[in-house]
């Protein structure tokens, strides 16, 4: 069994009174998510965050570490995928996709999220992400 490991982040704003946080759709699968990848060798969870957030979408973020989420599946059948994601407050505004792997990237209003995410999981920890940020 190959285990890949991969770190991210539920990247949110205030904006106009609303909670909004950053999705992203990937080119090669069209679904919709959070920004993440691969941990590379000898970085943490949250560093691997910090680097992965600001490649694919050029936003800078502060990251929150008590809030840690993590969803396991099986993208292969040999193959197990740990995704630990964080939520963290965008410190700006303006995204820059990363031309290879996102399509499209969108601000969008939090309680509004669970009808554009393509995943269960994903759509269980925005409403964990949700409770932790009002409740900051």
């Amino acid at each position: 069994m190959i285990l890949e490991k991969s770190c991210g982040a539920i990247v949110y704003r205030r904006h106009h009174g609303n909670l909004e946080i950053l999705l992203i759709k990937h080119v090669n699968s069209g679904h919709w998510s959070f920004p993440k990848g691969h941990v590379e060798e000898g970085e943490t969870e949250v560093e691997t965050a910090l680097r992965e957030v600001k490649e694919e979408t050029g936003i800078d973020i502060i990251i929150d570490p008590t809030f840690r989420e993590t969803v396991t599946y099986f993208p292969r059948k040999d193959t197990q995928k740990v995704v630990v994601y964080f939520i963290a407050k965008a410190k700006n505004f303006e995204y820059v996709p990363q031309e290879e792997e996102i399509a499209q990237i969108k601000w969008v209003d939090i309680c509004h999220a669970t009808s554009v995410l393509t995943y269960e999981n994903d759509k269980t920890i925005v409403n964990k992400a949700k409770m932790a940020i009002t409740a900051s």
